[in-house]
């Protein structure tokens, strides 16, 4: 067994931690994820480093902010040239393989991995490219609505069901075959789910784990559009809320869909766990298990991501392996830029390493072995995408939450005493100097004026490439998993023996027993 530990990253879509028995609720059913949270460490103040898919996989995997790798929206490219985790682990001897969504945008749909065993379930093209001069109606390129939500409810079998089967199905079959590699080299493995994100169906079997008169409403009901903030004006018109009544029966249809969807997730971690025993790694493997960002979840009266607010941007973070304390509750915040830096000492044991950039993100290394860590409670997040029209800019400190954007009066919230986010108190008298403070550690931290230059320029070059490229011959970049039928299985020009080949295959591995009368050819 090689004494470097394996990496397994699994990751959500859309899965906020504020369902998540680990995090104080008891509304989803998740015995897995229990089960690696009661054996390891969970962060409990983790969140997301920008609250919509493509962007926040961009800064976690190059452990950096998105606007420092210029990933701005859902169709922000995630250039080559940008060192990842995938890259670093490579360099330090580990095979890497990722299966499942990335939402890369470009042509390099590998970024680092050695091998990528399924496509991606959206586009890598600029066609939800976000275009902040549009500004009659908020702009939506991918064009969600609530259908998802009057919509929601059971199913015998959806597009995200397939997308995800798929995924486990290939990461099981890879730990298979790492298993079976004669080096056995330390792996990462990613596999990145797409579920619970909407719309918001399930099977009868995730369905009926739940009691559909026990589910929980929101704590913080819905309001006229009119009396939200203007960042939620916008998105409410943004995902079309006026298309559609929500009635409570939807409401609560959609809740229980999710629920049940994020319990599909976890068997399917289960699935994962199961092989890894089987196959004799899961004592010398770290399991991290992740979002891409939250779900607003009916929360305020609205849906998905898109949001400042701590059902948006909150994400689980959960980590179990060797040599850790067992059922940890962490309280220091994090946020998904640092498991770059995480897996770089795990798989190093915090030698010095020189990395290629510099990092947003900090090591979490000594908090999975029980220790503290010498820096300060806070975190930078950022929303350069549709919804807005300047780039809105989050700084937390101690539970004191500042939203910056140019174009909308400032909020903050004390998430000490208002977790909801019911009371801004941005503006108020007794809390001025304070919300001065706090204003100026965001300028500390961004130049806003070149930001949003940036922004602009990248949405105009974008907007014009993919324009023209649907002119002509369309020539997508979407990634087309290769598997090589002649090395498959049995093949007579490259296998001698069938019985040898098909032994080789076998795990555990059972040596050759040499024949009685061996037949001279």
């Amino acid at each position: 067994m090689n004494s470097k530990p394996n990496i397994v990253l699994i990751q959500a879509d859309q899965l906020t931690s504020q369902v998540l028995p680990m995090y104080g609720s008891e509304m989803a059913v998740v015995p897995n994820i229990k089960s690696l949270a009661d054996t390891g460490i969970t962060f409990l103040n983790s969140y997301c480093n920008n609250p919509v898919c493509g962007p926040s996989r961009a800064s976690m995997i190059s452990g950096q902010l998105s606007s420092s790798v210029e990933c701005y929206d859902n169709a922000g490219e995630f250039l080559s040239s940008v060192p990842t985790f995938a890259h670093y682990l490579r360099d330090l001897g580990y095979k890497t393989c990722l299966s499942g969504k990335m939402h890369f945008v470009g042509a390099d749909q590998l970024h680092g991995f050695e091998e990528r065993l399924t496509t991606d379930i959206y586009p890598s093209d600029f066609g939800w490219t976000a275009d902040w001069t549009q500004q009659e109606e908020p702009y939506a390129p991918s064009r969600m609505s609530l259908r998802s939500i009057v919509e929601a409810g059971l199913c015998k079998r959806s597009l995200q069901i397939d997308y995800d089967e798929d995924v486990c199905y290939q990461a099981v079959q890879k730990i298979f075959d790492f298993a079976r590699d004669k080096d056995r080299s330390p792996f990462m493995l990613m596999a990145s789910f797409t579920h619970p994100h909407n719309p918001f169906v399930t099977t009868k079997e995730f369905w009926d784990l739940y009691n559909h008169n026990e589910i929980q409403m929101p704590k913080v009901p819905w309001s006229p559009i009119s009396s939200r903030d203007p960042w939620s004006q916008r998105y409410a018109l943004t995902i079309r809320e006026d298309e559609h009544n929500v009635t409570t029966d939807d409401l609560k249809n959609s809740r229980h869909a999710y629920l049940g969807m994020v319990s599909y997730f976890d068997s399917l971690i289960g699935r994962i766990i199961k092989t890894l025993k089987e196959c004799d790694f899961f004592d010398n493997t770290y399991i991290f298990v992740v979002a891409d960002h939250g779900e607003m979840l009916g929360e305020r009266g609205t849906w998905f991501k898109f949001l400042p607010f701590e059902w948006s941007v909150r994400v689980p973070m959960i980590a179990s392996g060797p040599n850790m304390v067992r059922g940890k509750i962490e309280k220091h915040y994090t946020s998904l830029v640092d498991l770059l830096p995480t897996f770089v000492d795990l798989a190093t044991n915090e030698k010095t390493y020189e990395y290629s950039d510099n990092l947003d993100g900090k090591s979490l290394f000594g908090l999975m072995q029980g220790k503290k860590i010498d820096v300060p409670n806070e975190l930078m997040l950022e929303f350069t995408g549709e919804g807005v029209y300047a780039p809105a800019l989050i700084f937390i400190r101690d539970g004191i939450k500042y939203v910056h954007c140019r174009t909308d009066p400032p909020m903050m919230f004390d998430l000490n005493v208002d977790p909801e986010e019911k009371n801004n108190l941005a503006l108020e008298p007794t809390y001025l100097s304070l919300a001065n403070e706090m204003k100026s550690e965001i300028d500390k931290r961004w130049n806003y004026d070149e930001l949003e230059n940036k922004v602009i320029k990248s949405q105009k070059r974008r907007l014009f490439v993919q324009n023209t490229l649907l002119k002509g011959k369309w020539t997508g970049w979407d990634h087309q998993p290769f598997v090589d039928a002649k090395k498959a299985y049995v093949r007579g020009a490259i296998d001698p023996s069938t019985t040898a080949t098909k032994a080789r295959k076998r795990y555990p591995f059972v040596e050759t027993i040499e024949p009685h009368n061996p037949r001279k050819k």
